[in-house]
């Protein structure tokens, strides 16, 4: 009798997946890098089937034509990259789909000294209705790190002041994913007091942050406004340095890394990482102060040559 020829299933992406993670593990990857490559890959293949490449390709475009960060789109294309280069070597797929570079990455994140950010709370003529409102956004923002393009989309039934809270709708979001935001005792009064002047006629689908005859205000228009407040302050100020101070000074007062992720919304902590590298350099400059290696010996150097 002949010999019987048993018929090899093709592996599945996720089988594929789990060989490759256990190869990055015993190369000695870290774990936080290891679960980078578990959700951008997952994510991806979510909508994408091994078999069709006609379906892999068109999934690729789809991925990195999203609207996301710089430092976002290289984490996806370094750990899609990197898979989709085993999955060649294991013949799985013809070729690697990854055939562009990464994005520059914006610099470090620019945040306000407090003494400026004290100054330009006093701006804002808050007796006028573009002066409150300026004055509430400025501190919705100082309070929860909002996007601007989020934050004057905001409608009156997305606050729950009696809750402290604010929620910002998936057709709003910048990720397309629904979030809700704490928000201080102050901020609600304020918020309260921008709603109360307005006009009786003016419908709820018109934005809380809007001009003073109701029409939406746009994210440049905001710029202008800040850009005016810095030729008094001379310093710049802009609506993301609004978010990245909050960003920064919160974790300077202790919060936890991920609640700041998911309060920022960010899709992962590649984001959030700016921040946190900042708040090292903040403890390299106390312990540079503060050491006890200098009392003891009385002596500083500076650098290493």
């Amino acid at each position: 009798m002949g010999k019987v020829l048993k018929l090899v299933q093709p592996k599945t992406w996720e089988e594929y997946f789990e060989e490759f993670l256990l190869q990055k593990q015993i190369e000695g990857l870290r774990p936080r890098t290891l679960e980078d490559y578990r959700y951008h890959i997952n994510h991806f293949f979510n909508r994408a089937n091994l078999e069709d490449w006609e379906s892999i390709q068109k999934r690729v475009k789809e991925y990195f034509t999203e609207n996301i960060a710089p430092a976002t789109f290289n984490t996806r294309q370094k750990t899609l990259k990197a898979f989709f280069r085993y999955l060649v070597g294991q013949g799985a797929i013809p070729a690697n789909p990854i055939t562009f570079k990464k994005r520059k990455e914006e610099g470090k994140a620019r945040t306000i000294p407090k003494e400026v950010v004290e100054k330009l709370l006093k701006l804002p003529e808050q007796k006028t209705f573009t002066g409150l409102r300026n004055y509430t956004l400025i501190l919705l923002t100082l309070d929860t790190g909002i996007r601007p393009g989020e934050a004057l989309r905001l409608l009156p039934e997305n606050f729950n002041l009696e809750g402290r809270e604010v929620t910002i709708l998936p057709g709003v979001a910048k990720t397309k994913t629904q979030r809700t935001l704490p928000l201080s005792p102050l901020t609600c009064l304020w918020v309260k007091k921008l709603l109360s002047v307005r006009p009786n006629s003016w419908r709820e689908s018109i934005p809380v942050f809007c001009s003073q005859d109701g029409k939406p205000l746009q994210v440049n228009s905001w710029s202008h406004i800040l850009a005016k407040y810095s030729k008094k302050l001379g310093y710049k100020v802009t609506p993301y340095d609004l978010r990245h101070t909050f960003a920064l000074y919160s974790l300077r007062e202790g919060m936890n890394p991920f609640a700041l992720q998911r309060i920022l919304g960010h899709t992962d902590l590649t984001m959030t990482k700016r921040y946190l590298a900042l708040t090292q350099q903040d403890l390299q400059k106390e312990h540079e102060k503060s050491s006890p290696v200098n009392l003891f010996t009385k002596k500083r150097v500076r650098k290493l040559h």
